[in-house]
């Protein structure tokens, strides 16, 4: 059967962030520093939603000085706009898109990061992202999602991360066949060309 479609994960596989400065942690220890006790959904809940920093600080219940909220909007700002392709990324959807192979995103992220994937990739064919789905990976349903924006079945797709759980064993479990990436080997791949080529020789 051919493969029609392949989805990436994000971050740690599509994009890299340099120096986190992890803004949304901030804001959950100004929380507890104010009395409010973290939540074991809090990062969940983060990823869920479509709202921006202000909207999130606000809905959790954080209250932020107007300084501290000028300085962490900023950092957030700065995180967003350093965040840089691996190169390999870049060349594997390249060669992919150019072979007439579909390619999507499937990410669980705050809606300030879209900005990064959109930016570095700007014509892929599917963006399923957590926070405008309202569902998170290794749920099924984001899974089925991508593939319904791509157009293709699970089984004629594949898809790639760095996560185990998330990237490789929850995309098995709808029928689309996951890898492992880890570049420092132990997984299936240890760089998104060499994953890229021999989609395109299985194809042949």
């Amino acid at each position: 059967m051919t493969d029609r479609a392949v989805i990436f994960d994000v971050f740690g596989t599509l994009l890299k962030i340099q120096g986190g400065r992890h803004p949304y942690r901030q804001l959950l220890q100004l929380g507890r520093a104010q009395g409010r006790r973290p939540r074991p959904d809090d990062a969940e809940v983060i990823m869920r939603s479509p709202l921006d920093f202000s909207q999130m600080a606000a809905h959790l219940g954080i209250e932020v000085a107007v300084d501290q909220f000028v300085d962490l909007e900023q950092q957030l700002a700065d995180e967003v706009e350093g965040i840089e392709p691996f190169d390999d990324g870049l060349a594997a959807v390249d060669l992919l898109q150019g072979e007439g192979v579909r390619v999507g995103v499937c990410s669980n992220l705050a809606s300030p990061y879209c900005a990064a994937i959109l930016r570095h990739f700007p014509s892929l064919d599917a963006y399923a992202f957590s926070c405008d789905l309202g569902v998170i990976k290794p749920s099924p349903g984001i899974y089925e999602m991508t593939c319904e924006m791509l157009g293709t079945p699970p089984v004629e797709t594949l898809m790639i991360g760095d996560s185990l759980r998330c990237d490789r064993d929850g995309p098995r479990a709808v029928g689309i066949r996951g890898f492992l990436l880890d570049r420092v080997g132990g997984g299936d791949y240890t760089d998104l060309a060499s994953f890229a080529g021999h989609v395109m020789r299985a194809r042949k």
